[in-house]
C-alpha cells in the first residue's frame, strides 16, 4: 500500500468520524431542547451549540474541583500547643524541659506569653526531618488568662497544668478556669483536645490523677448548675457542658479531654510528649 492509498483511507475514516460526531451533536441538541430546564434558560444560552455548552460546563467543574484539591492540600496543619493553668502550677518548668531538657527553677511571671518553635528535646537525636512544635506558655495570673484567647484559634491542643501538691486549696479556682476553657466557642467548635496534666507527682504529698479528675468533675458539675441560671446574654460565648440531667464527667465533653501525670522537676514528661505528638505529627 503506497502513501496515497494510506492518505485516502485516513480521509475516509475522518469523514466517517465527522459524520458520526455531527449526528451525535444533532441528537444531543434535540434531547436538550426537549428538557424543561433548557427551555427556561436565557435565549443567548439556548443558541450556544450543545457540545460547546457541555464542554464549558465540564471545564468549569474541573476548574472548581482543581482549586478545591489545591486548597485542601495547601491547608496548613497547626503545630501550636498551649500550656496554661494557674500560676505556680509548673508550666514554665515544663516549657524548658520540652525545649532543652533543663528544669528552669522558680516561677517566671510575665505580662506576655513565653513561646518558641523548636524540635522537642527528646527528639533532637532522631534521624530525618522532625516537625517543630510551636509551644506557648500562657501567663497563669487571673488578670492575664484572657491572653489565651489570642492563641486558641490556631491551637492544635491545650495542656491545662494542675499543681498536684497544692490542688485542694486551689481546686475552686482551678475548676473555674478549666470550666471557662471547656465552654469557649473556639475550643468546642474546633474540637480542640485538652490534656489535664497533673504536675509535680514526684512529691510525696501529691494527689493522684484519679483523685484530681474526680474532684474537678464534682466542682465543674456545681459550676454548671450555678451558671445555667445566668442569663444567656452573659454567656453568649459559652457552650453548655455535659448531658442534661446527668452528673458531669469529662467524657461528656464535645472535644476530647484526657488526664495525665508529669513531673517537670525530674523531667518525667513522657505523657505530655505523647499528647503533643498525637496532635502535632512529627
Amino acid at each position: 500500500m503506497d502513501m496515497n492509498e494510506k492518505i485516502e483511507i485516513l480521509k475516509s475514516e475522518f469523514q466517517k468520524l465527522s459524520k458520526d460526531g455531527q449526528a451525535w451533536v444533532q441528537h444531543l441538541s434535540v434531547e436538550m431542547n426537549k428538557q424543561e430546564w433548557f427551555q427556561k434558560l436565557p435565549p443567548f444560552i439556548q443558541n450556544i451549540p450543545p457540545l460547546q455548552l457541555y464542554v464549558a460546563l465540564v471545564v468549569l467543574f474541573l476548574t472548581m474541583f482543581f482549586f478545591f484539591i489545591v486548597r485542601l492540600f495547601n491547608r496548613k496543619t497547626s503545630n501550636t500547643i498551649l500550656l496554661t493553668g494557674l500560676s505556680g502550677s509548673g508550666k514554665t518548668v515544663l516549657f524548658y524541659q520540652l525545649r532543652d531538657g533543663s528544669a528552669h527553677q522558680g516561677t517566671v511571671t510575665s505580662m506576655e506569653p513565653n513561646e518558641g518553635s523548636f524540635v522537642l528535646h527528646s527528639e533532637t537525636t532522631k534521624k530525618g526531618k522532625v516537625k517543630p512544635v510551636h509551644l506557648v506558655d500562657v501567663p497563669g495570673h487571673s488578670r492575664l488568662q484572657t491572653k489565651l484567647d489570642d492563641f486558641l484559634p490556631q491551637a492544635a491542643g491545650v495542656v491545662f497544668v494542675v499543681d498536684a501538691v497544692e490542688f485542694l486549696p486551689k481546686s475552686r479556682a482551678v475548676s473555674e478556669y478549666l470550666y471557662d476553657i471547656l465552654t469557649k466557642a473556639s475550643v468546642v467548635k474546633k474540637n480542640i483536645p485538652v490534656l489535664i496534666l497533673c504536675n509535680k507527682v514526684d512529691k510525696v504529698t501529691a494527689h493522684t490523677k484519679e483523685f484530681i479528675r474526680k474532684q474537678l468533675e464534682k466542682e465543674i458539675d456545681k459550676l454548671r448548675a450555678s451558671r445555667n441560671v445566668v442569663s444567656e446574654a452573659d454567656v453568649s460565648n459559652e457552650f453548655t457542658l455535659g448531658i442534661p440531667g446527668e452528673t458531669f464527667a469529662f467524657s461528656h465533653c464535645r472535644n476530647k479531654v484526657t488526664v495525665a501525670e508529669a513531673s517537670g522537676g525530674t523531667g518525667e514528661i513522657t505523657q505530655l510528649e505523647l499528647f503533643i505528638r498525637e496532635h502535632v505529627k512529627p
